[in-house]
């Protein structure tokens, strides 16, 4: 195998079917593989895009309580004598105090969800990984023809692909 690039119209790509002889046969392989780059970069942006929602649809827990002034023991030390009333309402006390956890169909159908959202991110990244690989490999044909394909279609991928993120 040769370790240098050809400009020739005769080569054979990722599998023993794929071998092209001639130039229109190259001008089709080409464009083949300037889809697949874009594809690759379109599934980087999906996979980003599913992480995104992933993270806002993740529930938020409520807001903290709020204290008034009166409450409060970061005042000077003779303020803070008033029994155990105050001190059983201070936010120490109340951090400490064990909160009840009720499952609900809510929690439930988010982690539901969030399981689904992981999944459909482990598909998506072995998509983009395998379809890198292949994409590589047709690097490897030292083709400058291929690999000017590949180049094209990442320009292209990145072009139509990366602005979509403003938007989300």
């Amino acid at each position: 195998m040769n370790m240098h690039f050809e400009g020739s119209s005769n080569v054979t790509l990722l599998f023993d079917f794929w071998d092209v002889r001639g130039p229109a046969g190259m001008v089709l392989s080409v464009f083949v593989v300037l889809l697949l780059t874009v594809m690759y970069e379109l599934l980087k942006v999906w996979k980003i895009t599913v992480g995104k929602q992933k993270h806002t649809s993740v529930t938020h827990p409520p807001a903290p309580v709020s204290f008034s002034p009166e409450q409060s023991c970061f005042a000077p030390v003779m303020n803070c004598q008033r029994g155990s009333s105050a001190l059983a309402s201070s936010p120490s006390e109340i951090s400490l105090a064990p909160t009840e956890t009720i499952a609900t169909a809510d929690t439930t159908t988010a982690a539901n969800k969030s399981w689904l959202v992981h999944c459909l991110q482990t598909a998506i990244h072995i998509l983009q990984v395998t379809l890198g690989y292949m994409l590589m490999l047709c690097v490897m044909s030292y083709n400058v023809w291929i690999f000017l394909g590949v180049i094209m279609g990442s320009v292209l991928g990145y072009f139509l692909a990366f602005p979509l993120l403003n938007h989300i």
